[in-house]
């Protein structure tokens, strides 16, 4: 679940409303997709449990998967630029 999401689902339940889209999405401080949204609010009515998990752990392995997956991309293109240099 975004981070965001949980954040504005867990306020909206520690006030005592009920969460739903337009109460999430006013919540927000920053945009977020309509989708990343109503995935949150489902897996929140799945399991409303799921609102007290920690928020940081996921933006790390987001971080790292995203770097991971940045340096794949920076030696793909190393190898290309000295493939192009050769020919």
């Amino acid at each position: 679940m975004h981070p965001a999401v949980q954040k504005a689902i867990a306020e909206l339940v520690s006030d005592g409303k009920v969460p739903s889209v337009a109460l999430t999405k006013a919540r927000l401080s920053d945009p977020v997709p309509m989708p990343l949204i109503i995935a949150g609010l489902t897996a929140y009515k799945n399991n409303p449990d799921i609102i007290t998990f920690p928020l940081s752990s996921q933006p790390k392995q987001d971080a790292q998967q995203q770097q991971s997956q940045l340096d794949r991309i920076e030696h793909k293109l190393d190898k290309l630029l000295t493939l192009l240099e050769k020919g």
